[in-house]
This record gives C-alpha cells, structure tokens and sequence, in this order.
C-alpha cells in the first residue's frame, strides 16, 4: 500500500487541468467515493495493527495533497478566464428584440428641433411649483377657476404648493433670472385634474416657446408659426389665427391648420371645418413682464403653447390618449420605423 501511495503522490505533481470538465474529472478519479483514495481507505481496515499508524499518516497526507492540488487548478482556471468586455455572459441566450422610442419623444424631440432651427434654446423646471410661478407671476386672477382643486393637483392640500398645470411657470423662472433677449422653449410634463378618457388625462406634455426682447410683434410670431406648421406639417399646410383669451397674453390668439388628412377639404377628422386646432399663443401680457422683472415698457415678446399628444395625434393618428402611457410593447412597435 505504501508504494501506491506513493505513486500517487507523484501523480499529484503532475497533475493539468485545461478547463472545468477536465478538472472535474480529476476530482472523480481521486476524491469521488469509488475513486483512488476511496480504494485505499477501504484497504487500509485489513492493514496490521503495527502499520496502522504510519499508513494512517501517509493518506491523511495523501487526501490533504489531493484536495490542494484540486484547489490550485481550480484558481488558476478561475485567473485564466477571458477578460473580454465585448460579450455580455449575463445576456439571455434568446434573440433580444430592438426597442423603439415612444411617439411623444418622437414629436417632442422634433418640435425641439424646429425651434432650435429658429435660435431657441431649452429650459426646463420643476414639476413640483409654487403658486407665484404657475398662477400670479402669470396674472391669472385670484377667483380663476384654475386655481381650484377641481382643475389643479394640490400638494397636501397646501394652496401655495401645486404640480405645474403648464410650462408657463418655467418661463416665468427664466425671466425672473435672465434679462432681454429671451429665447426659449419649455419642453416638459404637466398635470391636471380630470377624468381620464380616450381623450383626456391627468397628465400629459407640453412644448411652451417665449421670445422677448425689443421692438418683437405679433408679426414676429406670425412668421414663426408659420415655419413651424410648414416644417412639422408639410410645405403645403396653410394656418388660421383665430382672437381667444389667455391670462398671460394680450392680444391672444389660438391657431388651426389645415387638415393634413384631408388636405383642408372636410373629413370626419376635421368635423368637415378643413381647420385642426393645435396651439394657443399671443403676445405676452405686459403684467407678466412687470411681475418677472422686465421693464414692458422696454421690451415686449410673444408666446405660445401647444400639447404634444395632440400634435402626435394629427401625425400618428393616436385615437385613444391612454395608449400613450400604457407601455403596451404592441403599441410602441408601430414606431419602429419613425426613428
């Protein structure tokens, strides 16, 4: 037995292991309950008494060198693993379909890019507002039915603090900070308190402009709207400025455009007007400018605010509003090739 052992022994010396089947291998051959050590153990019962001792050692040994001799191939098979970043092991072996993004970033980064082509830069604000920025800064007037909690979310009742109804309130920030010239347009997630419906949500997205400096008219935004709908629309849409009334512009205006489905002819889309409204504008109230630190005496500016689901509506033809937010994944994949 003493030979065998030592046999073994030497065969521990020697002992490679390439990968993890090989190295396991090696551990059945050895430490496994039928393997080499195994064996010897088994014979070691009819060993006479006075060898006992000195054989009992020699395995002990034996199994002790076994095990290090495993544990040292085992590291270096760990330390000779591929550090290769390009593949991902923890990836599913299944084929990962491609995503797509949403139509209101869709719309919203387009309406961002047309403006951007007219010398606007983004601003953005908090979604969480006080009364001053959303609501007096703006002149909405102390009795306006805004500023009820039918129409406004309040934060824990607080009538001071509120989630922004529109992106006015990041106009209003910016005016108090910066002076003439202003060029910016407001991006961002508003909400209100309504039923939700194919047609209404608590929440949804605006994109708000705002332009100030001296001597700007309502000709000015005349010209803008109009690159804006033949950019957004097509070359051919035509745009209709109708009066309305806004707190925080004087004189107001809402604009329609030419039906792009049925070219300004009539269809069930336009209610046979021909005319689709998509946003409100005018020229921003002199109150406004004197509340924000603006000499109106000075300096002048135009405004005006349009919803992105109603825009993505009239180019995707979207019919129910709540789709917009429901991740259905069937749904987002018709925009794969809107990219």
């Amino acid at each position: 037995m003493i030979e065998k052992i030592n046999s073994l022994l030497a065969e521990f010396e020697n002992l490679k292991a390439s990968n993890v089947q090989e190295l396991e291998e090696i551990r059945v051959k050895y430490l496994s309950k039928k393997g080499e050590i195994s064996s010897l153990m088994d014979d070691f019962r009819n060993v006479a008494a006075e060898e006992k001792r000195t054989l009992g050692i020699k395995l002990n040994e034996l199994k002790t060198k076994a095990q290090d001799k495993i544990n040292e191939l085992k590291e270096t098979l760990e330390n000779s693993v591929s550090t290769d970043t390009s593949i991902d092991l923890t990836r599913t072996a299944y084929p990962i379909p491609m995503g797509a993004r949403h139509p209101l970033s869709l719309v919203k980064k387009e309406i961002c890019d047309i403006f951007k082509r007219l010398g606007f830069s983004i601003a953005e604000g908090p979604e969480i507002e006080d009364d001053w920025h959303v609501f007096s800064a703006l002149n909405f007037a102390p009795d306006h039915p805004a500023r009820d909690m039918q129409d406004t979310f309040f934060i824990a009742r607080n009538p001071e603090i509120v989630l922004r109804t529109h992106t006015s309130s990041v106009q209003t920030r910016v005016m108090e900070k910066e002076q003439p010239p202003i060029r910016i347009i407001c991006p961002g997630r508003v909400y209100r308190n309504e039923a939700i419906s194919y047609r209404a949500h608590c929440f949804f997205h605006q994109v708000e402009a705002l332009y100030i400096d001296k001597d700007v008219s309502f000709a000015d935004l005349k010209q803008a709207l109009i690159f804006f709908a033949k950019e957004l629309f097509g070359a051919d849409t035509k745009i209709r400025l109708r009066p309305s009334y806004f707190p925080f512009t004087e004189p107001s205006a809402e604009m329609d455009i030419s039906c792009n489905i049925c070219g300004g002819k009539g269809c069930p889309f336009c209610k046979h007007t021909g005319w689709v409204e998509i946003l409100g504008c005018g020229m921003v109230d002199p109150n406004v400018l004197d509340n924000c630190g603006i000499d109106s005496k000075i300096y002048s500016g135009y405004a005006l605010g349009m919803g992105v689901e109603r825009i993505t509506n009239l180019k995707y033809r979207v019919k129910d509003l709540r789709m917009f937010s429901e991740n259905d994944v069937r749904f987002l994949q018709q925009f794969e090739n809107a990219q």
